[in-house]
C-alpha cells in the first residue's frame, strides 16, 4: 500500500470517528434545544463550509478532532452596550429579525440607533434613540431567531432558553456523554456490518478457509469438511481442533472427516511454528464462518464488549504500571499502524477502525480537563454541591488541560517519527 492510499486510509477512518463522535455530541445537544453555532471536522483554518438550518458545517485544515460549538458554553462574543450605534432590520411583523453591528451605511434599510438598553437573553428587546431624535427612547421587540450582522457576517443571537447552560443538569450531562457513546454505536454497527458481510466465526468442528500453502492444504483438507475425530479423539468444538493441532508438531494425526455424506480418514502433519518461544502446530487452516442477522447482530455486541474490556484493562494497565511514551501512538503512529492492517484486506481494516472507534470513545471518557470525561467530572461536582462550579474557572481549568494535552500530542507525535521514520 503507498503513502498516497495510506493517508487516505486514515484520513477516511479517522474522520469518520470524529464525525460520528461529534455528531452524538449534535443530536443531544439538539434535541434538548440548545443552538449549536457550528459542527466542525479538524481544527484550523476553514477548508470547506456550508450551513443547514442554524447550524454551520465545516471542514478545517487539521484533521486531528472536531468540536460543536454550541451556544452558551462560552461567553457571547458580541454584545451591545449602551451608547452604542447600531442598525436594525425588522420582519413583517415589525420585530427585529438583524442588529447590523458595522458596515451600517451599507444597509440603506436599516433603522439607526444609539443603545440605550438591551436584553437579548431573556426579555429579547434593544432599546434606544432613533438617529436625529435623541429624545424620545423607543423600544424594539426581537424575534427569537435574530442575528446580529458583524463584518457582513451573520451570527444567530441566542436566548438563554436556547444556551447550553439552561438546560438541565441531565441535558447538558448526556448532551457530552453522547460523543463517546457515539463511538461505541458505530464499533457495534461495524462489527455488525462485518458479520454480514463475511461471516462470524462459530465454535464448530468444521474447516473453513484453507491458506494457499499449508498441510492442510497438501493433505487434501477441504473447506466445510466437518471433523468428527482426530486420532481416535472425539471433537465437538473447533477450539478442541486447535488445541490438538498446536499439541503435535511434526506429529502425524489421522483426520476422521465427513464430507458429502462420507467418512473419510485423512493423515495430516501440522507444520511446527514458533510463536512467543513455543513451538506449535499449523495446518494452514482458519476456523469456520457462519452468517445470520441474529448472529451478526450477536457477535457485534461480544465484539464491541470484549474490545472494550481489553482498551480499558490496557489503560489501567498504563496508569498503574511504569509509564513509557512507547505505550501511546499519535496520529503517525496510527497512520503506520493503519497501513499494515489496510494491506491484510479490508475487512480487517474495518474491525480497526471500530476498535480505534472504541479506544477514541474510552479516551474521552477519562475524567481528564477538556475531555468529555472532564467536563462530566465538573456535571458530578456540581451534583453534588448543588450549584454549578464558577463557569470562569471551570473554563480556565479546561484550557489548561487542552493546552497540555496538545503538548502531549506533539511529544508523542515526535516519538512515533523517531520510532517509525529516524
Amino acid at each position: 500500500m503507498n503513502t498516497l492510499n495510506t493517508v487516505i486510509a486514515f484520513v477516511a477512518i479517522f474522520g469518520a470517528l470524529v464525525f460520528f463522535h461529534e455528531l452524538g455530541h449534535l443530536i443531544f445537544a439538539k434535541r434538548a434545544g440548545i443552538l449549536c453555532r457550528e459542527f466542525a471536522i479538524g481544527f484550523g483554518p476553514k477548508v470547506f463550509s456550508f450551513k443547514w438550518g442554524e447550524t454551520v458545517y465545516t471542514i478545517r485544515l487539521l484533521p486531528l478532532g472536531g468540536f460543536v460549538r454550541m451556544a452558551g458554553e462560552d461567553p457571547e462574543m458580541i454584545e451591545v452596550k449602551p451608547g452604542q450605534i447600531v442598525g436594525l432590520e425588522f420582519d413583517q411583523d415589525g420585530n427585529v429579525k438583524k442588529i447590523i453591528i458595522n458596515h451600517k451605511d451599507e444597509y440603506p434599510d436599516a433603522k439607526i440607533i444609539e443603545v440605550e438598553q438591551a436584553d437579548l437573553e431573556h426579555g429579547m428587546y434593544i432599546a434606544g434613540y432613533e438617529d436625529g431624535d435623541g429624545e424620545r427612547l423607543v423600544r424594539f421587540p426581537v424575534r427569537e431567531q435574530a442575528f446580529f450582522v458583524l463584518d457582513h457576517q451573520e451570527i444567530q443571537i441566542a436566548p438563554y432558553h436556547r444556551q447550553f447552560v439552561s438546560k438541565t443538569l441531565g441535558q447538558r450531562a448526556l448532551a457530552i456523554f453522547a460523543g463517546p457513546l457515539a463511538n461505541f454505536v458505530l464499533a457495534f454497527a461495524v462489527f455488525v456490518l462485518i458479520g454480514l458481510l463475511q461471516g462470524y466465526p462459530v465454535d464448530k468442528p468444521i474447516i473453513g478457509e484453507l491458506t494457499k500453502e499449508g498441510a492442510a492444504r497438501e493433505a487434501g483438507l477441504k473447506q466445510g469438511d466437518v471433523v468428527l475425530s482426530i486420532d481416535n479423539e472425539p471433537v465437538t468444538t473447533w477450539t478442541e481442533v486447535v488445541e490438538i493441532i498446536r499439541a503435535h508438531p511434526e506429529e502425524k494425526l489421522m483426520f476422521n472427516i465427513q464430507r458429502d455424506g462420507k467418512v473419510l480418514s485423512i493423515p495430516v502433519t501440522p507444520e511446527a511454528k514458533q510463536v512467543q518461544g513455543e513451538t506449535i502446530g499449523l495446518i494452514g487452516v482458519y476456523g469456520p464462518m457462519e452468517k445470520s442477522v441474529v448472529g451478526s447482530f450477536k457477535q457485534g455486541a461480544l465484539e464491541t464488549y470484549y474490545w472494550t474490556k481489553q482498551i480499558v484493562v490496557g489503560i489501567a494497565h498504563l496508569i498503574t504500571g511504569q509509564f513509557s511514551l512507547d505505550m501511546l501512538s499519535g496520529p503517525v503512529g496510527i497512520a503506520v499502524s493503519t497501513n499494515k492492517v489496510a494491506q491484510s484486506g479490508v475487512y480487517y481494516l474495518m474491525k480497526w477502525g471500530a476498535i480505534l472507534s472504541i479506544n477514541l470513545g474510552i479516551v474521552n471518557l477519562l475524567p481528564l480537563p477538556a475531555l468529555d470525561g472532564g467536563r462530566l467530572m465538573f456535571f458530578a461536582l456540581e451534583a453534588l454541591r448543588g450549584k454549578p462550579i464558577d463557569r470562569q474557572k471551570e473554563g480556565m481549568v479546561h484550557f489548561i488541560g487542552f493546552a497540555l494535552l496538545m503538548l502531549l500530542m506533539l511529544v508523542v507525535t515526535w516519538n512515533d517519527i523517531q520510532k517509525f521514520f529516524l
